[in-house]
């Protein structure tokens, strides 16, 4: 089983709503999903029970519970305050790739700053046996805020797998317990064209 973390301590910055929607686009390939839901307010569970039976399943787990191997993927939708001193980050040690939500503004910046710095000095990360990536969070690429982001990065030294602009196409999906990839394509057309890149980038071996 791969694991998928979503991670950065600082609260708001989009992390469930990347975990559901990578937990539905894997299930849509054909992936048997499970969805780990490590933050207080439960909302990527509550995603799931939402989930409308005839669609392709996701699984929802918790923490501290024996881990069922039959699964192909889990996405871990982490809790906001991540930091050294908890006990999550042993799911760290576990993640074959580690995806960090970030919004465009100079706190948010800030607040990641350390905690990359931290997880790329990762023993596992630093071996080669897990990935990290950054995806943008209500950005368009090409503007001032995503030129930003990309300078923030380029001493780290880690890719922007993708900028998704803010839209209520992911506010109403979720509502349904739907990701982008539920959806008719031309309804989120513009939407999956900005995952395009971050789609490679999960499936590469």
């Amino acid at each position: 089983m791969k694991t998928i973390l979503i991670v950065n301590p600082k609260g708001g910055c989009g992390k469930t709503t990347l975990s559901v929607n990578i937990a539905g686009y894997l299930a849509n390939r054909g992936q048997k999903v499970a969805l780990l839901d490590m933050d207080r307010q439960q909302s990527a569970a509550l995603w799931v029970a939402t989930r409308p039976e005839d669609l392709p399943p996701v699984r929802a787990l918790k923490y501290n519970t024996e881990q069922d191997s039959s699964f192909d993927w889990m996405v871990v939708d982490s809790a906001a305050g991540l930091s050294g001193s908890n006990l999550a980050y042993s799911i760290i040690n576990k993640a074959n790739q580690i995806i960090v939500p970030i919004t465009p503004s100079l706190f948010d910046l800030q607040a990641s700053n350390d905690f990359l710095q931290a997880l790329i000095e990762e023993k596992r990360v630093r071996n080669s046996h897990c990935r990290i990536g950054v995806v943008g969070m209500r950005i368009e690429s090409r503007t001032r805020a995503a030129h930003a982001l990309e300078f923030f990065l380029s001493d780290l030294d880690l890719p922007v797998l993708a900028y998704l602009r803010e839209t209520q196409v992911y506010v109403n999906a979720a509502f349904e317990g739907k990701s982008l990839f539920d959806l008719p394509h031309h309804v989120a057309e513009r939407e999956l064209e900005q995952w395009a890149y971050l789609q490679h980038w999960l499936e590469r071996d």
